[in-house]
């Protein structure tokens, strides 16, 4: 198999596949920050990040989804 293979994407494939994943990555972060430091990170509860992340609990405190770790993630 030759492995200097190298495939193209056009670009806005790759944002559209890696937005997804950035803001999941962000949000999982987001939530172990505020739930360590609930002192030095507030989050309005109109803003739409927020929402998200409730949105994202909640279906994970319901076992309909399931986040990966970071060592899962980037193997530390």
């Amino acid at each position: 198999m030759d492995q200097n293979r190298q495939t193209s994407i056009p670009i806005k494939d790759v944002a559209q596949i890696l937005e997804p994943l950035i803001r999941r990555i962000v949000r999982q972060e987001l939530a172990r920050v505020i739930e360590k430091h609930p002192d030095i990170f507030a989050l309005n509860p109109e803003m739409p990040i927020y929402q998200d992340m409730e949105h994202l609990k909640k279906k994970q405190l319901e076992n309909e989804i399931e986040l990966f770790s970071n060592k899962e993630v980037w193997g530390e």
